[in-house]
């Protein structure tokens, strides 16, 4: 019997950048959605799978399956990779306008 497992992993604690409750947390290699508001150093929770509703690029038309980046200067999901981190897949399609788009997170 295995006696090394720690947990099945889907939130973690971490400790690292300030963060606001619902947007997404990068820290390193971990990519998750913070599960309340944090302080920079403070112990934060981080969903690091599932699909969440966040806010985008109102110029930004996406389709099923196009890779999504968060936009930390306007706080913003969008298909821009240049400048921005890698937050997961798009699960639905999300029109020009659309103010909002689902996101698979990537995980690490």
């Amino acid at each position: 019997m295995a006696t090394n497992y720690v947990q099945r992993g889907e939130n973690l604690t971490i400790t690292g950048p300030a963060a606001t409750g619902g947007e997404p947390v990068f820290e390193g290699a971990i990519v998750g959605v913070a599960l309340h508001s944090a302080l920079a150093g403070q112990p934060i929770d981080v969903a690091t799978h599932g699909v969440w509703e966040m806010p985008k690029v109102a110029a930004d038309e996406i389709g099923t399956g196009d890779v999504i980046y968060w936009d930390d200067s306007v706080s913003l999901a969008t298909t821009t990779e240049t400048g921005n981190n890698e937050l997961g897949v798009a699960v639905a399609a999300a029109a020009v306008d659309a103010a909002t788009v689902n996101v698979r997170i990537r995980a690490f």
